[in-house]
């Protein structure tokens, strides 16, 4: 009996791929590389090669230009003030939906996600319909010598609205799975909530947050749409990276174009890697030793 047992119980932890015919597996894995090949690979190949065509020389070229340098300065700056206010609204907003029951908690996890749902486009023009000198608040920061849109704090408000869900959206399933237990001990043992907090759900959750920043600096640096909208094209002073591509492309300088694309895709590709490592560490840490 208990011989069958272990025989039934070895037959249903076989892997499926292990049980699908050869021709089934290699079928889809050729469609898989050829996706990735077609989607990914060739446009990669392709930003790369266009950029070195003239050589190396003229690929460096690219980034002595001042608007090249300024556009890089700029991408790093909106990155660096976006990226750590989505951190703290992150962490807040996962610890009060993970952690507590209050009214309206439905609703704030609905609008995490708006981001995800509205064109960037359309998040730009909200900024413009507030902020833009016809807007509501125009007037006023007209007659104060403030200038939001098309300036550098338009360009932070649009960034930092559609990246603020990557870092909640990463740590709310997180928190919710690993419950209070432990936060609940600590108060009893006598920590205070910081202590908690740094002690025991900080712990918890640092892969998690680490993820959920690389995701979110990748797309403060290739924000294009909302970016777009709000900063004006200003040559030198609002363009970021995309937006200077956008505009050597326009005026048929493909080689600076696909320079500066090749600098966004290396940063891509640093964040795929970084990507993998967190993964990678996270599933480790979550493996539960012998």
């Amino acid at each position: 009996m208990a011989e069958s047992i272990s025989r039934l119980t070895h037959v249903s932890v076989v892997p499926r791929s292990a049980r699908d015919p050869r021709w089934v597996r290699w079928t889809l894995t050729g469609v898989a590389l050829l996706f990735l090949g077609l989607f990914l690979f060739v446009p990669l190949a392709a930003v790369f090669t266009e950029a070195f065509r003239r050589g190396v020389g003229p690929y460096l070229k690219s980034f002595r230009d001042p608007d090249a340098l300024a556009a890089i300065r700029l991408t790093l700056t909106v990155a660096l003030i976006a990226v750590p206010l989505n951190l703290v609204f992150g962490i807040a907003a996962a610890w009060a939906i993970a952690k507590f029951s209050f009214p309206g908690k439905s609703l704030l996890t609905t609008l995490i996600d708006l981001p995800f749902a509205v064109s960037p486009v359309i998040s730009g023009l909200i900024y413009v319909l507030v902020f833009g000198l016809q807007g509501w608040l125009g007037p006023w920061l007209n007659d104060h010598d403030l200038q939001v849109i098309f300036a550098v704090p338009g360009i932070v408000l649009a960034t930092v609205f559609v990246t603020f869900p990557f870092v909640a959206r990463e740590l709310i399933p997180l928190m919710q799975s690993q419950g209070t237990d432990e936060e609940h001990a600590a108060l009893t043992l006598g920590a205070n909530g910081w202590q908690t907090f740094w002690r025991v759900t900080l712990p918890n959750i640092k892969w998690g947050l680490f993820y959920g920043v690389i995701l979110c600096n990748a797309r403060a640096m290739g924000e294009f749409g909302a970016v777009s909208v709000v900063s004006g094209h200003v040559r030198g002073l609002t363009n970021t990276m995309p937006l200077h591509v956008e505009i050597l492309y326009n005026e048929y300088n493909f080689v600076a174009a696909f320079a500066v694309a090749s600098l966004l895709s290396l940063l891509a590709l640093v964040t795929l890697a970084l990507k993998s490592f967190v993964e990678t560490r996270s599933h480790a840490n979550a493996t539960p030793t012998a």
